[in-house]
């Protein structure tokens, strides 16, 4: 139970610490000053939605995320949701594929072939399917976090105000917390939604759901006060994170943006596992085969910005699932007696 419970929070840590994230350019946008309640609000909601949504995938024995939905919220406005998820997937996903181009070009190599390469990797990865992924984040995140944390630690012990305890009397931006796990919740239902038949005991989802929820929101908080500490220089950046490593050695800017771009690959790894896994029922072709197909698809629209995905498309995708959030938090309400 324990192992398979680390195995399922770090494909979900594997889902939401991507690109966005782990640039610091999803949490600025949501976060800021006076966010450390938000913080702190967004750590309960996401830990209450992720087991919920795991113990609806596993009842289900789903193997993609529309059953989870019908559950939700019926069958009318799951066929909604189904296209808005379907569509932030997509998006998300090619605007990962730009990305992943992009990050090469820093070693000369051409864009283009930066994309064809990282493609390749992705589709590679979907040979071994769900074992592929699992395996993958099980060796990616655990090195990831360990990257983050010691920056963020680092840059704080070299800004001792940073250090200092925050003021909880002013928390203005508490409202970001619905909003902020209204937007991961797209992505951890489409992710959750296909695994339900992998799961073999509740107790999977206890463990995955506490313990993803407390690295993220602890993470959060930190990397946030952080980035409060270089609030002047964030607008010279396209990644926020570059603000903080601005006096840092280059060989550790080199460390990071590998890091960054593993980030990205598994934000596109995921985007793509919730797109099969989708399509899979319409289709008797081997899942590396949809990836590919899916994969061509998207790389003729890479020509679209990560930054204007992140300030336009993600606080739109917010307010859209705030319903979806609230039908999460219900649900065990309304269903009381079914899950005792």
């Amino acid at each position: 139970m324990w192992k398979n419970g680390f195995k399922w929070m770090y494909l979900i840590l594997g889902t939401m610490i991507g690109a966005g994230y782990a640039s610091g350019r999803e949490l600025w946008q949501f976060f800021g000053p006076e966010s450390g309640l938000a913080i702190l609000l967004f750590t309960i909601l996401f830990s209450i939605c992720t087991y919920v949504v795991m113990n609806i995938s596993y009842e289900q024995k789903s193997e993609h995320f529309l059953p989870v939905l019908h559950k939700l919220i019926g069958n009318k406005l799951s066929n909604v949701y189904d296209m808005i998820i379907i569509f932030y997937l997509f998006t998300t996903t090619m605007v990962m594929l730009a990305g992943g181009g992009a990050a090469i070009e820093m070693f000369h190599i051409p864009y283009w072939i930066g994309i064809f390469i990282f493609s390749c990797l992705l589709i590679t990865l979907f040979i071994w399917n769900i074992k592929g992924m699992t395996s993958l984040n099980s060796v990616i995140i655990p090195l990831l976090i360990v990257g983050l944390i010691g920056t963020i630690i680092t840059f704080m012990m070299k800004n001792q105000e940073s250090l200092k305890p925050e003021l909880w009397t002013n928390q203005s931006n508490w409202p970001s917390a619905f909003t902020f796990t209204a937007l991961n919740v797209i992505a951890l239902i489409a992710v959750v939604g296909a695994i339900g038949k992998e799961i073999k005991h509740k107790g999977e989802s206890l463990i995955a759901s506490i313990g993803s929820a407390v690295i993220l929101g602890g993470i959060a908080y930190f990397y946030n006060e952080s980035l409060l500490q270089v609030s002047q220089e964030i607008v010279l950046y396209e990644i926020p994170l570059f603000a903080i490593l601005k006096d840092y050695p280059y060989s550790m800017i080199i460390f990071m943006t590998v890091l960054l771009w593993t980030a990205i690959f598994t934000t596109a790894a995921s985007g793509i596992f919730g797109l099969t896994s989708r399509f899979r029922q319409y289709s008797n072709w081997p899942t590396w085969v949809l990836a590919t197909v899916i994969v061509v698809i998207m790389i003729p629209l890479t020509k679209f910005g990560f930054s204007t995905l992140v300030a336009v498309l993600y606080p739109l995708y917010g307010l859209i699932n705030l319903y979806l959030v609230a039908a999460i938090l219900v649900y065990p309400i309304a269903n009381y007696y079914k899950w005792e």
